[in-house]
């Protein structure tokens, strides 16, 4: 899972997408990418998109994301989920900052490399203030490709 936002304070900032790369016999057979956006992020969505899941993995989510979620929703998302923060496994193994930075020292590509979370505000605001499909299409992208390139870190951690 990774969200994007307006800021990185949960009292006065918004979500603006949150995605989940939900992969159910970790082979990709059985798998589904969900991006709520907007007025679309409810608790209730959320929970659902949770439906039949049993691990959350995140990278700073036990900082940052899942945080946010419970001040922003009121939902929790480590009551009933095992979370592992991907970026503790990359800390044990000497991989400082980042989730660029990691997968740069990785070698895991980007499709849109030069990404990062002020860019997806700056996008969410173009969106938001010309009805921008561009700007929106270019957000969703950056997330999904956060959301995908946690499945392979993830993978290359427990190599």
């Amino acid at each position: 899972m990774d969200i994007e936002t307006t800021g990185l304070s949960p009292r006065s900032d918004e979500l603006t997408v949150v995605g989940v790369f939900i992969d159910h016999d970790d082979d990709g057979d059985s798998s589904a990418m969900i991006q709520l956006v907007g007025d679309e992020i409810t608790a209730g969505r959320l929970q659902a998109a949770f439906q039949g899941v049993s691990a959350l993995y995140t990278f700073n989510g036990s900082r940052f994301d899942v945080p946010f979620i419970r001040t922003r929703l009121g939902v929790d998302l480590e009551k009933g989920l095992r979370h592992r923060d991907l970026m503790y496994d990359c800390w044990d193994q000497g991989l400082r900052g980042g989730l660029k930075k990691v997968e740069r020292a990785l070698g895991i590509r980007r499709k849109l490399p030069g990404m990062d979370g002020l860019n997806a505000i700056r996008l969410w605001d173009q969106w938001r203030a010309n009805d921008d499909e561009k700007a929106l299409s270019r957000l969703l992208e950056y997330n999904k490709e956060d959301i995908l390139n946690l499945k392979t870190l993830r993978a290359l951690l427990d190599a």
